[in-house]
C-alpha cells in the first residue's frame, strides 16, 4: 500500500535541504565572506542536478518493467490450478511472503533514505513483483480473465486521475491532501488489525467476502482511496520539478507511483473477484 505520509514528508525535507543551498538563506555577516585564498566552483555534484518530468517518467517505466518481469516468474512459481478431488486448488510459492516483506522495507527505507532510492526502487520492484505474479495467478485460476481486466482498469484509473488532475477538475489542497493522507492511514491500520485478528482464526467480514454487499462497498472505497493517492503522485511530481528537486527523487516519486499503481491493481482484483461472486 502507498504511504502519502512518507511523500509529503520526503518533500518538506527536499525542500529545506533545496532552500538551505540558495543564496540568502542563511547568509553570513557583511565582511565575512571575504577570503585570502582564491575560491574555485570545485567538482559538480550530482546532489544539484535537478528533478525532471522525463526523469520520473524514465524511471517509473524502469521500475513497472523489472515489476512485469518479475510478475512473470512469480506468475510460473505459483502451482495451479490443480484438481483435487473434483475441485481446482492453488498453491502460493512461500518465496513470494519474502517478496512482500523484502518490498515493504525496501518503500520503506527509500522514503527515509532518498538518496538510496535508485537502488531499493528496482529491489521493491522485483520482490514485490514476484509476490504479484503469484497473486495474480491465483486470482486467474478461479477467476479465468480476471487479471486483464484489472490490468486494464488499472491503466483506465491511472488516465482517468491524470486527465482529471492536469484539467484541474481534482485540485490537491491541504484539505485534500490531509483528508487522503488520514484515510489512508486508516485503512493501513486495519488491514495491520485483520492480519493480527487472522492469527488467532479470527477474520472481518467485509474483508473476506463473508459479508459481500459490505465486502464490495470497502473494496470501491479502498479502489476510490488508492485512486485519490494518484492525484497525491501526480501532485508530489509536479511541485517536486516546479521547486527544482535534487535529481534522486525522480526515484522517489517514481517508487510512490509505482506503488499506488500496485495498490490499486491489487485492490480492482480482489473487488472484481466479489463481483464474480
Amino acid at each position: 500500500m502507498s504511504n502519502p505520509v512518507f511523500k509529503e514528508e520526503a518533500f518538506n525535507k527536499a525542500s529545506q535541504d533545496f532552500r538551505a543551498t540558495q543564496p540568502g538563506w542563511g547568509a553570513p555577516e557583511a565582511g565575512s565572506h571575504v577570503q585570502t585564498q582564491p575560491l574555485t566552483d570545485g567538482p559538480v555534484s550530482s546532489w544539484q542536478k535537478a528533478m525532471t518530468l522525463n526523469g520520473v517518467i524514465s524511471a517509473s517505466a524502469v521500475l513497472l518493467i523489472l515489476l512485469l518481469v518479475a510478475g512473470a516468474f512469480g506468475w510460473n512459481a505459483a502451482s495451479g490450478p490443480t484438481l483435487e478431488n473434483g475441485v481446482e486448488t492453488y498453491s502460493f510459492p512461500p518465496m513470494a511472503f519474502l517478496g512482500i516483506v523484502l518490498g515493504f522495507v525496501a518503500v520503506i527505507v527509500a522514503n527515509m533514505k532518498p538518496n538510496l532510492a535508485k537502488i531499493l526502487g528496482p529491489v521493491y520492484a522485483l520482490a514485490y513483483g514476484f509476490a504479484v505474479g503469484a497473486i495474480s495467478k491465483g486470482y486467474e485460476t478461479f477467476y479465468d480473465g480476471i487479471v486483464v481486466q484489472a490490468v486494464l482498469a488499472t491503466a483506465s484509473v491511472f488516465m482517468v486521475m491524470l486527465v482529471l488532475y492536469r484539467t484541474r477538475i481534482i485540485k490537491v489542497t491541504e484539505k485534500f491532501r490531509r483528508t487522503v493522507i488520514i484515510a489512508t492511514l486508516g485503512v493501513m491500520v486495519l488491514y495491520l488489525f485483520s492480519f493480527v485478528i487472522s492469527l488467532f482464526g479470527t477474520t472481518l467480514p467485509f474483508l473476506n467476502g463473508d459479508n459481500m454487499a459490505l465486502s464490495i462497498g470497502f473494496s470501491v472505497l479502498v479502489c476510490g482511496l488508492a485512486a485519490a493517492n494518484l492525484a497525491l503522485d501526480f501532485d508530489f511530481i509536479e511541485r517536486g520539478v516546479a521547486t527544482g528537486l535534487p535529481k534522486t527523487y525522480e526515484w522517489v516519486a517514481a517508487l510512490g507511483l509505482v506503488v499506488t499503481l500496485v495498490w490499486l491493481y491489487l485492490e480492482i482484483l480482489r473487488l472484481l473477484s466479489y463481483l464474480r461472486n
